[in-house]
C-alpha cells in the first residue's frame, strides 16, 4: 500500500480528496489527512476505509516528522509560505512533493539537489496556476510543432458566480483566499510587453486600465493586469515574444467600484488603525474621508465616488458601508483585515450557491506566411458550495499528478512544473473526461 500525506483539508482540498478517494482501492492508496481541525477532515473523508484523519500542527517540524517519513507522496495544501520548509523536509526523507502554488527563489533553488535526489516536487499544478500552464503549452508547443512563429499571448482568469448564484450587485462572493482577494494586485507595479514596448501599471492605476474579454455564452468580461507578466516568457520559452499579458477576471463594473476602496486607502495592510476594535463600518469609510462638519458620510462618500467617474452607489449601499449600529471587532487591525470582514459577511456563498471558473487564452501567430488568432477558453461550474468550481480545478489537475507520479509515469527530475508533454497531455485529457473542457476558436487575421 502506498500512503499520501496531504497536508492542509482547506475549501481548495474538497475536491482533491475525493479524487484521490475515488482512486484509492483501485491503486491501493491509503490517504492520510492533517488539518487543525480533525472534524474538517473527518466531514471530507467521509468514512472512506481508504481515508485516515489526523490532526497535528503541521507547520510543527517534530509533529510532522513521522508522518512525512512514512509516506510515498506528499501534498502540501498548506498556504504557500511554509512549502519550502516541507520541502526541506522531503528533500532530507528523500519524499515526492506536489504543491498548486508558485515556485519561490527558495523553492527554486532546491532544484538541483532534488534532481541529484532522483525527486520530483512539482509545483503551479492547480488552476492558477497550473491548467493555465498547461492548456497554454498544448498550444505553444502545436504551433511551434507546425513551423509557426508566435507574436502574441494573452491570458485571463476569475474565480466569479455561476450565473444562477450571481445575486448581488457586486456579481462577487468569495470562493477562495478573501485575504488574498483584498490584497489583489499590491505588492509591486504590474508589467507586461505589448509590441516589444515594456509597461508599468502601479497599483493605483491597476483598476483603471482594463481589457473587456467575451466568452460566448457568458457574456462579457473585464481583465485586470497582474503584478508580473514578464516571468512568464521564460517558463514558456518566449524570451523573444513581442506581447505577453496576464489578466484577472471580473465582471463588468467591478473594478470601477473596487477602484474607490484602493484610491481611498481602504485596502492598505500596513498599518493599525487605532481603537480598531470600536470602528463601525460607517466610522471606518469616515475616517478616510475629509472632515466636513457640514457633510454626512454618505455626501462625502458621494463626492469621492463622483471624482473617480462611479455614480452606482447601489454597490456600496449593498455592503452595509454606512450602518452605525454593529461593531466590527478587530483589535489591531489594519485598513484591509476591517474592509475583508466587512466584505466576509456580504460576499458569502449560500448552500445552494455554485461558483465559476473562467479562462480565456489569445494567441497571435504566423503561420505560413499567414498571421493567425486563437482563442481558447474554459469555463467550469461547481457543484456546490464545497466542490466549487474552484476546488475541482485546483484539486483535479494534484490528483491526476499524484496518480502520474505514483506510477511512475513522470521522468522528469528536479523542481518542476507541469509544463511538458509527459505531463500536460494526460492531465488535460482526464480533465477532459472530468468537465474541465477547453473550446477553441482559430481563424486567420
Amino acid at each position: 500500500m502506498k500512503r499520501i500525506l496531504l497536508l492542509g483539508a482547506g475549501l481548495s482540498a474538497s475536491t482533491l480528496i475525493k479524487y484521490l478517494l475515488n482512486h484509492a482501492e483501485k491503486n491501493n492508496w491509503q490517504l492520510r489527512v492533517v488539518d487543525q481541525s480533525l472534524d474538517l477532515v473527518k466531514f471530507k473523508l467521509a468514512g472512506h476505509p481508504c481515508g485516515v484523519a489526523l490532526s497535528f500542527n503541521a507547520l510543527d517540524r517534530n509533529e510532522r516528522w513521522e508522518e512525512l517519513k512514512n509516506a510515498d507522496l506528499v501534498i502540501s495544501m498548506l498556504p504557500a509560505r511554509f512549502h519550502v520548509e516541507i520541502a526541506k523536509d522531503c528533500l532530507e526523507l528523500k519524499k515526492n512533493l506536489i504543491t498548486p502554488s508558485y515556485v519561490s527563489a527558495e523553492m527554486r533553488e532546491l532544484n538541483e539537489e532534488v534532481r541529484n535526489a532522483g525527486l520530483i516536487f512539482m509545483n503551479e499544478v492547480g488552476v492558477d496556476p497550473g491548467i493555465d500552464h498547461m492548456s497554454a503549452m498544448k498550444i505553444i508547443d502545436s504551433i511551434r510543432n507546425q513551423g509557426g512563429v508566435i507574436s502574441g499571448f494573452k491570458s485571463y482568469c476569475g474565480g466569479l458566480m455561476a450565473p444562477e448564484s450571481d445575486t448581488n450587485p457586486w456579481n462577487y462572493k468569495f470562493t477562495w483566499n478573501p485575504r488574498n482577494v483584498v490584497l489583489a494586485a499590491q505588492g509591486g507595479t504590474a508589467r507586461y510587453i505589448d509590441q516589444h514596448q515594456y509597461k508599468y501599471i502601479p497599483y493605483t492605476q491597476v483598476f483603471n486600465r482594463l481589457d473587456t474579454i467575451t466568452v460566448e455564452g457568458y457574456g462579457e468580461f473585464e481583465g485586470y493586469a497582474n503584478r508580473d507578466s514578464l516571468s512568464y516568457r521564460a517558463i514558456y520559452g518566449m524570451e523573444d515574444i513581442p506581447t505577453i499579458y496576464r489578466g484577472t477576471l471580473r465582471k463588468n463594473g467591478f473594478c470601477q467600484a473596487w477602484n474607490v476602496f484602493v484610491q481611498l486607502g481602504l485596502t492598505d495592510d500596513s498599518f493599525m488603525l487605532q481603537d480598531s476594535e470600536d470602528l463601525t463600518p460607517r466610522s471606518f469609510i469616515n475616517a478616510f474621508l475629509p472632515f466636513n462638519e457640514s457633510l454626512s458620510v454618505e455626501e462625502k462618500w458621494i463626492g469621492a465616488c463622483e471624482k473617480l467617474g462611479v455614480s452606482d452607489l447601489h454597490k456600496f449601499e449593498w455592503l452595509d458601508l454606512f450602518d452605525s449600529s454593529v461593531k466590527i471587532g478587530l483589535k489591531n487591525a489594519t485598513p484591509a483585515q476591517i474592509l475583508e470582514k466587512i466584505l466576509v459577511n456580504k460576499w458569502v456563498l449560500e448552500p445552494e450557491d455554485k461558483d465559476m471558473l473562467v479562462m480565456v487564452h489569445q494567441f497571435t501567430y504566423l503561420l505560413n506566411n499567414e498571421q493567425r488568432f486563437i482563442e481558447s477558453s474554459m469555463v467550469n461550474i461547481g457543484d456546490d458550495p464545497v466542490h466549487t468550481a474552484m476546488s475541482k480545478t485546483v484539486g483535479y489537475p494534484v490528483g491526476i499528478c499524484a496518480k502520474l507520479i505514483l506510477q511512475d509515469q513522470i521522468s522528469d527530475r528536479g523542481v518542476l512544473l507541469p509544463t511538458k508533454p509527459e505531463v500536460y497531455t494526460p492531465i488535460l485529457e482526464e480533465l477532459e473526461s472530468l468537465g474541465v473542457v477547453f473550446q477553441e476558436l482559430e481563424k486567420a487575421i
